[in-house]
């Protein structure tokens, strides 16, 4: 019998070898239905037919033998073709035959059999891939576990040094705060990072005074070390029994201590700046503090009446070379003011001069068109004659004025960028002399000229502009130094406000010299632009 396979989808029942059911990919359904029928198997085939017969009909003839000897020859051959069918199996064929008939009815059984088994794998290697699946989920899942467990434990070690850090954190603080007591900052750049508009300690009119004052310091320094009022050390001090030697002993030790103090105050004179005043008192008092403790054993110290005159004279000191620098500067700005006059006193000579010698050349023309009768031309020239008398007159004014001038409002867009202003006064008759002049070789371009206005009273008008833009000043410390983080239109308002007469005013720099340059940089160096 044969097995018709159920058709695709429908597998043999597990429970029911009768019944086909439903698979649905992950599941059995309750769908089922009757199985395949069983046709019955094929018969037998029929067995082989014997092989023909020695001799017989269809065999070859046999050649003929001799007389003597063929019933021999043919008595081998008939036992070596008995010999070749009992190998070929001959005589086992009926039981080969009952064998083949046995094995093709258990056939349909097996086959059945086979289609169960095939139907218990399908959901069998679904769960499998499902399962296969899962596991690579939880080969990754342990994977990242074992990797936070690195990380925690890492963790874990980091916090347990913490925390053990944390414990030492008061210990070394005061370690810390103990060694800081010991470190005075005497660095320049640190101590200019944190220095203000310095303070006179022992304010004098002028440097000389402070000069004199030093010297008195210097004189009462003297006569305290030759009193023995510097160093104090102990009076019972014995060396082997002997207080004479004890008594020396101290007073050698006080002088070297001493002579080390003092080698830290003259070195702080020598090298004292303004601005370094407080790291230097602070730096000869340790100085002090560590004498003290060195000579604890004998008592001996650096009395607080020396120190006390050590830093005067270093408080002076500064005070003296503060003083010297300012003065310095007032007698530079002052010598530039008057060289400033003189410049424009000469300037307003010369146009006094031309203007009189042109008075004298009006005058003599006068007379000569009177006298020839050209009444006209007469006329007009008397007219020229009211202008230059007018002339000389304000000049005249302008000499004996010496606030009068003009207040120039002035940029340089390529050294000091688009927002700083320099507000100033001359009292040059053609004020772009002096702008010039600023331009020098001080800074890389010409500056430009955003306004001039002039005033009879200059110096009070520049003061009240500085006063005015008093907040946005970019020196406090110099206030000679006029510059300003505004912009042109910023002091052209402030002027109108003031009801100034400007001369002339403009609010773009034309800054040429600069724009040029930066054209060239970008033709000739583009990788430095970029830059």
């Amino acid at each position: 019998m044969t097995t018709q396979a159920p058709p695709q989808g429908w597998y043999p029942d597990p429970q029911h070898s009768e019944l086909v059911r439903w698979w649905d990919g992950r599941q059995w359904t309750d769908q089922t239905q009757p199985g395949p029928t069983i046709s019955p198997a094929p018969p037998p085939l029929p067995p082989p037919p014997p092989p023909p017969a020695l001799g017989g009909p269809g065999s070859a003839p046999e050649p003929r033998h001799r007389l003597f000897g063929g019933k021999r020859e043919l008595e081998e051959e008939v036992a070596r073709l008995n010999g070749v069918v009992e190998s070929l199996g001959v005589n086992e064929q009926a039981a080969l035959r009952a064998e083949i008939a046995r094995l093709n009815i258990e056939v349909p059984q097996l086959r059945h059999e086979e289609a169960l088994l095939q139907a218990s794998v399908i959901p069998l290697r679904d769960e499998v891939a499902s399962l296969t699946e899962e596991r690579t989920l939880l080969d990754a899942v342990r994977a990242e576990v074992a990797q936070l467990n690195g990380q925690r434990d890492a963790l874990l070690n980091e916090t347990n040094q913490l925390r053990a850090l944390q414990g030492k954190l008061p210990e070394l603080q005061a370690e810390l705060a103990e060694l800081q007591s010991h470190i005075v900052e005497t660095r320049e750049t640190a101590i200019l990072q944190e220095v203000g508009v310095y303070q006179y300690r022992h304010p004098l009119d002028d440097a000389p005074a402070y000069k004199d004052k030093l010297a008195q310091i210097s004189a009462a320094i003297k006569a305290a070390v030759k009193g023995g009022m510097a160093v104090a050390g102990s009076q019972n001090w014995t060396v082997n029994g002997s207080k004479t030697e004890g008594a020396r002993m101290v007073k050698e030790f006080s002088k070297l201590m001493l002579r080390a103090y003092n080698n830290e105050a003259d070195n702080a004179v020598r090298s004292m700046k303004p601005y370094t005043l407080d790291a230097s008192i602070a730096r000869l008092t340790k100085a002090k503090d560590t004498i003290s403790k060195l000579g604890k054993t004998m008592s001996i110290t650096v009395t607080d009446r020396y120190h006390a005159l050590r830093v005067a004279e270093l408080e002076l000191t500064a005070d003296y070379l503060a003083k010297v620098a300012e003065q310095k500067e007032a007698d530079r700005a002052e010598r530039a003011r008057l060289r400033e006059e003189e410049i424009a006193q000469r300037e307003i000579a010369r146009e006094n001069e031309r203007l009189l010698k042109e008075h004298a050349h009006y005058e003599e023309a006068v007379a000569q068109l009177r006298a020839n009768g050209d009444h006209a031309r007469a006329d007009e020239a008397e007219a020229k004659l009211v202008e230059i008398k007018d002339a000389i007159e304000g000049n005249n004014e302008r000499a004996a004025n010496i606030r009068a001038g003009h207040v120039y409002v002035i940029s340089n867009l390529g050294a000091f960028g688009p927002k700083m202003i320099k507000i100033g006064m001359t009292r040059r008759l053609d004020p772009l002399d002096r702008v010039r002049e600023l331009g020098d070789a001080s800074v890389p371009f010409h500056y430009d000229v955003h306004g001039l206005v002039f005033s009879d009273d200059a110096v009070t008008l520049e003061s009240r502009l500085h006063q005015k833009l008093a907040g946005s000043r970019v020196n406090y410390v110099n206030m000679r130094r006029e510059f300003f983080m505004v912009t042109p239109a910023e002091i052209h308002d402030i002027l109108i406000e003031l009801g100034e007469s400007i001369v002339t005013w403009t609010d773009d720099a034309e800054a040429l010299e600069w724009r040029q340059s930066e054209t060239t940089r970008r033709e000739l160096y583009p990788a430095a632009v970029g830059a």
